[in-house]
């Protein structure tokens, strides 16, 4: 990540995915920039156009909210790519909490109640720093069950997995962006992005878009390989005691095929730790 010029950046890349028609220029299909100019932003914003291209290029680092404001609108920004626009442009002295690395045993206690849904906590990196037995279950084809990222862009399963992989993946890295917008510090998330940077093109495509959207809720579809078609609900509820957790929780409308897929998922979930605690026991007591 680029520590110099992170408003410019972000200037660059949101200026380059605002298409003219949406801003309400005239594209005859001759322009030479995938968005906008740099004098149409300044344009709209009301501002010079030699002023944006200073701030595009970090040579003026002290906008005033009003212009950022008037930018934000400009480029068609929503409430959280604008809100961080403002974490960037007006910068406080205040530091970022830390991210929480470890989960809690009563977080612990509360998902393993939560027998008959999926139920997994993540870090600001989407790390899953812990998962009940029926979250398992659900990203059982997985070779690692260890960080989202990586498994929807590195695992081949995941093409398997999700119905639609392309949401799945956009969706993602929005939410990586978010995390990366309230823990702009974090070395997890910079080794993280570098890593799948290097490995995927399709992450690489989607980060550059620089897309702020925290995931909090959706409907997901799964094509699992024991359960069938899942389409369940998802919920992220953040965790308060511990910065940057989310306890992650996916549901099935009552009575539904996605609910009897649940059901499936939970004898399975209930024989694989049956299985465990009996070779645990073996184990200590060797014939």
């Amino acid at each position: 990540m680029d520590r110099e010029n992170k408003l410019g950046n972000y200037l660059r890349a949101r200026r380059n995915v605002t298409t003219p028609r949406e801003a309400g220029f005239p594209d005859d299909g001759s322009r030479r920039v995938p968005g906008l100019r740099r004098d149409e932003v300044a344009l709209l914003a009301g501002v010079s156009t030699d002023y944006y291209i200073r701030l595009e290029q970090g040579r003026e680092r002290h906008p005033s909210e009003q212009v950022l404001q008037a930018i934000a609108r400009a480029l068609r920004l929503d409430d959280d790519a604008a809100a961080h626009l403002f974490r960037l442009g007006l910068p406080t002295p205040a530091r970022s909490p830390a991210p929480a690395r470890t989960v809690s045993p009563e977080l612990l206690r509360l998902m393993d109640g939560l027998s008959g849904v999926p139920a997994f906590v993540v870090g600001p990196s989407q790390d899953i720093l812990a998962a009940n037995a029926m979250a398992q279950e659900l990203y059982r084809g997985f070779a690692r069950y260890d960080n989202l990222l990586r498994m929807i862009f590195l695992d081949p399963f995941a093409r398997e997995l999700y119905g639609d992989w392309d949401k799945a993946a956009d969706i993602a890295v929005n939410n990586l962006r978010a995390s990366s917008a309230q823990f702009p510090d974090d070395e997890r998330i910079e080794r993280l992005v570098g890593s799948l940077g290097v490995h995927s093109p399709a992450f690489a495509t989607l980060w550059a878009r620089y897309e702020i959207r925290p995931r909090t809720h959706e409907d997901k579809h799964f094509h699992h390989p024991q359960a069938g078609e899942l389409h369940l609900h998802y919920e992220a509820l953040a965790i308060t005691s511990a910065p940057g957790q989310h306890l992650s929780l996916y549901s099935a409308e009552p009575g539904s095929p996605s609910s009897d897929g649940l059901i499936l998922l939970r004898r399975r979930a209930e024989q694989h730790t049956s299985a465990q605690k009996g070779t645990a026991i073996d184990d200590r007591h060797p014939r």
